[in-house]
């Protein structure tokens, strides 16, 4: 829950991005309205947001209980180039460590090189 309503304060982002069109920071919905256009121009199509990959499922124990939670990566952007393959985009002003252990992870589990931008 968020308590800075409470307090008067306005919620900000740790790295200082500044929400913009419905996105986390301006970069992305600069990144997201480049990607519409690309589709547009049919330089590439399928493209997707927020695409969810799991990289450790979730674990229990004997009796069912979960005793780790799955741990996923949300891409910004999911699409095909014009050569057919599928690429997944992020973009990152801040790499933080747990976005760098979760890159390793994608290459790692899924054989998937994520593209900064």
């Amino acid at each position: 829950m968020d308590f800075t309503q409470f307090l008067g304060k306005p919620s900000r982002n740790k790295y200082h991005a500044k929400k913009s069109g419905g996105y986390d920071s301006r970069k992305e919905h600069r990144r997201a309205n480049e990607l519409r256009l690309m589709q547009r121009a049919g330089l590439i199509t399928n493209l997707r947001e927020q695409v969810c990959y799991e990289l450790i499922p979730t674990q229990r124990g004997a009796d069912g209980k979960v005793l780790e939670r799955a741990c996923d990566y949300i891409a910004d952007f999911v699409y095909t180039d014009k050569d057919g393959k599928t690429v997944v985009e992020d973009t990152k002003g801040v790499k933080t460590k747990e976005y760098i252990i979760k890159r390793k992870l994608m290459l790692h589990v899924h054989g998937i090189r994520i593209v900064e931008k």
